[in-house]
């Protein structure tokens, strides 16, 4: 067995939680590193025996020595997409500290995948994953690049964006550069090269293209996946569309965050099609034609509810539908108490029955109301008899599928409604104070899911705020101030 140790920089992304468990099957010892911690732990993978979980922020500029120690190959799969409009210069400052890191360590080979590279684009996105290239070959190692353009998987932003806007609309509206072409590969192929190019002799610093076995345009995949889907569209190209409009549209139809839908637009209206040699002439992999690629990516799209996230809960697996969106809408609010976090959490757990919902509890009412009208049970009052809660509980309609004392409770949202939701509370212990957050997080089952979103929305606004506030008072707080919110 291989016993070689592996880093992976970026291993919660959606290529690394992807490559991170191909290893481990291999027999590799990995190294994960995210931002957070508490994500790492959400991965399915989290516990396995030879992987160690660590929390780098890259963008700190600290010593990463001990995470290179002993380790002989990086994959580099970090961007700074999520960033906002800065995402450019952290994508650079990133690849910067982990190029000057790299040099001063033992490590042989740098493995990174970036983008597509056509020929005179203004793509930031594309700007930006092509100077991160150039800056981690200045390290002094040996660094393959990847250049890759759709990559078809569940999780892959760009394939999100298609589902969703398939998935969601049954007239879509598209800008003219949605005839551009590309040359999707799907992620099994893609993790296959990534794994292979460990053990693969090579020389120098090259750069391969990857590539699936057609040309096709966006227009032409959305098309053939609404036939998959058995769903008919009709699309209608508007020259006036800009990528501007293009992105704040999206905003209101994908489940894709709108940084990363806004960085993916900039990019896709340029035909993304290799320029360069082909990994495929040095790696044999099998290949999945496009039709294949979308059935092996919707086949494990549960697997967005089969992790801790969601408390492996079988009614939350159960309920799961290919139509809905695999990245989640979310609307909450955060506050920094001076409440303990005894208290708070002692009354976290009354939330429900005759006690409500702490806040605004006659729109919880009237929504249950709703439901009942729909057939549903919301009306029905249920807690357990105990004062403390316990992973599957019922508390009215809610179903409790994560219980962590004194710093979460998860609850399955089991209204009747088009799509998956769960009502988070969180409580993070800051020392002096605590940090507080109520969210709701919804993944849309199609338009009809949206509207539902967007319908509850004006409710959202303040309801979550006005929680966050009654439960810190009903706590004994006598401070509380907003902390971060969306």
């Amino acid at each position: 067995m291989p016993s070689k140790k592996i880093l992976v920089i970026g291993a919660t992304g959606y290529v690394g939680s992807h490559l991170v468990p191909a290893l481990l099957t291999q027999g590799y010892q990995v190294i994960a590193t995210s931002r957070s911690l508490e994500t790492l732990k959400h991965q399915t993978w989290h516990n396995h025996p030879n992987v160690t979980l660590t929390e780098v922020d890259l963008l700190d500029e600290g010593d990463l020595s001990s995470i290179f120690s002993g380790v002989s190959q990086v994959f580099y799969l970090v961007h700074g997409m999520e960033s906002g409009s800065d995402f450019y210069q952290h994508e650079l400052n990133m690849a910067r500290h982990v190029s000057n890191q790299i040099a001063k360590s033992q490590v042989s080979r740098l493995i990174y995948l970036g983008a597509t590279q056509p020929n005179n684009v203004t793509s930031t996105h594309l700007a930006a994953r092509k100077v991160t290239g150039n800056i981690l070959r200045d390290c002094g190692k040996q660094v393959i690049e990847l250049r890759a353009g759709i990559i078809i998987g569940s999780g892959s932003a760009a394939f999100e964006v298609m589902r969703d806007i398939v998935s969601h609309l049954p007239v879509i509206t598209t800008p003219v550069w949605v005839r551009s072409k590309s040359s999707p590969v799907a992620l099994d192929t893609m993790i296959g090269y990534l794994t292979k190019l460990i053990e693969v002799p090579i020389e120098g610093s090259p750069i391969f293209d990857v590539s699936g076995p057609e040309v096709i345009s966006y227009e032409d995949q959305m098309r053939r996946f609404a036939r998959i889907i058995n769903k008919r569209i009709f699309i209608i190209k508007v020259p006036l569309l800009t990528p501007k409009i293009s992105s704040m549209w999206l905003t209101l139809v994908t489940t894709v965050p709108k940084s990363i839908a806004s960085a993916l637009i900039d990019g896709l209206r340029y035909d993304l099609l290799p320029t360069g040699k082909d990994i495929s002439t040095l790696i044999p992999v099998p290949q999945l034609g496009f039709e294949q690629a979308i059935e092996s990516a919707l086949s494990n799209e549960s697997d967005v509810v089969k992790n801790d996230i969601w408390g492996f809960d079988p009614d939350a697996i159960a309920r799961w539908h290919r139509n809905y969106g695999y990245y989640p809408k979310h609307a909450g609010f955060t506050i920094e108490t001076d409440a303990t976090a005894e208290s708070l959490w002692s009354n976290i757990q009354k939330v429900g029955g005759d006690e409500g919902y702490f806040f605004g509890n006659w729109l919880w009412r009237i929504r249950a109301y709703m439901d009942a009208t729909v057939g549903g049970n919301a009306l029905k009052k249920r807690r357990p008899q105990r004062s403390s809660l316990e992973t599957g509980d019922y508390i009215d309609s809610w179903k409790v599928i994560q219980c962590h004392q004194q710093k979460h409770l998860s609850l399955l949202f089991g209204m009747k409604a088009p799509g998956l939701g769960r009502l988070e509370f969180t409580v993070k212990d800051l020392g002096e104070t605590r940090l507080l957050d109520i969210r709701a997080w919804w993944h849309p089952a199609g338009f009809s899911g949206l509207l539902y979103w967007f319908a509850m929305m004006p409710a959202h606004l303040f309801i979550f705020k006005g929680m966050a506030f009654a439960l810190a008072k009903k706590s004994g707080a006598k401070k509380s101030a907003p902390a971060h919110h969306t």
